[in-house]
């Protein structure tokens, strides 16, 4: 049991995977994420209350990036509940990469097929009540608050604006379900929302809290106060499995078995149903957008320890 892991057991396991990270590279398409040192790895695991244990600099700050659509997509169905949100966006994985628009081309109809691609993402971002960016993105904020305790948690201006500088896909995709119907409103203010919240940033110990919450049925892992409601918490872990890892998610479901959602920051967030959260940076990626000494750090934990949910 993971109960047993110490912090000089986990620094020899993160030392072991560190020696991966010249496998990869950091996401330099993104200007401000390739400043990122490729040598870093950090973890933080967290197990309730003030237990946890950790090895690397935890208190380094990264971006959360795409491990944002798992807190918009808790957020959308909160607002409007899962007839309206997946009437949308489908619920099926995809083995195209995130930002690929060739899916939308082909179906019909002609919607994302999982909130986890980023395509999916932008129409969940679409759907935040609010009269204004600021107001839904304090929203989004407040509810990351709530799950880390961490009221100082805020946005990257930098990277959001060197986001949004380079955002020529995500803009064609916009422009594309917005002529089908998808999205509405102005696209702009739809992407300046989107950036903002992909720019969102914390350190491994929030991002592990975060995923305690989502594994701990949704609960403050304090006050036992029910932050998100059980059912969408479900619906969270059954999408990070299907599609949480992108294209990668069907050989890390049979290498590792735990629900997660990666960043294109290196950062990997992790739900071990029933209690434990772990939070990882490693910035150096596969082709695949996935930390690689991230990866094979999980793969030792979850074969060590017997984490897998399968």
């Amino acid at each position: 049991m993971i109960d047993f892991l110490d912090d000089e057991i986990l620094n020899d396991m993160v030392l072991e995977a560190k020696k991966y990270t010249k496998y990869g590279v950091v996401a330099d398409y993104i200007p401000a994420l390739g400043e990122a040192n490729p040598e870093t790895l950090s973890i933080a695991i967290y197990r309730g209350n003030k237990n946890y244990v950790a090895a690397g600099n935890i208190r380094e700050k990264f971006t959360l990036q795409s491990i944002s659509k798992v807190i918009i997509l808790a957020v959308a169905l909160m607002d409007h509940g899962e007839e309206y949100v997946f009437s949308r966006v489908g619920m099926e994985p995809t083995g195209d990469p995130f930002n690929s628009i060739a899916k939308l081309e082909t179906n019909i109809p002609s919607k994302p097929l999982n909130p986890m691609i980023n395509a999916g993402a932008l129409a969940v971002t679409n759907m935040i009540i609010g009269e204004s960016t600021a107001e839904k993105l304090g929203r989004i904020l407040s509810l990351i608050h709530e799950m880390t305790g961490n009221t100082e948690i805020t946005y990257c201006e930098r990277v959001a604006k060197s986001e949004l500088e380079t955002a020529f896909l995500n803009r064609s995709l916009c422009y594309f379900m917005k002529q089908h119907g998808v999205v509405r409103g102005e696209v702009e203010e739809l992407l300046d929302l989107y950036t903002k919240q992909c720019a969102i940033e914390v350190d491994c110990y929030d991002l592990a809290k975060l995923g305690y919450v989502i594994a701990n049925e949704g609960k403050n892992p304090v006050t036992d106060r029910q932050i998100i409601p059980l059912h969408i918490t479900r619906i969270l872990k059954t999408f990070m499995v299907t599609c949480g890892m992108y294209n990668s998610s069907g050989e890390f479901a049979i290498k590792v078995g735990i629900p997660s959602k990666s960043g294109v920051s290196g950062s990997i967030m992790c739900s071990v149903p029933h209690g434990v959260g772990i939070g990882i940076y490693g910035p150096s990626l596969d082709d695949r957008g996935n930390s690689v000494a991230g990866m094979k750090l999980l793969e030792g934990l979850s074969s060590r320890y017997n984490l897998s949910i399968f």
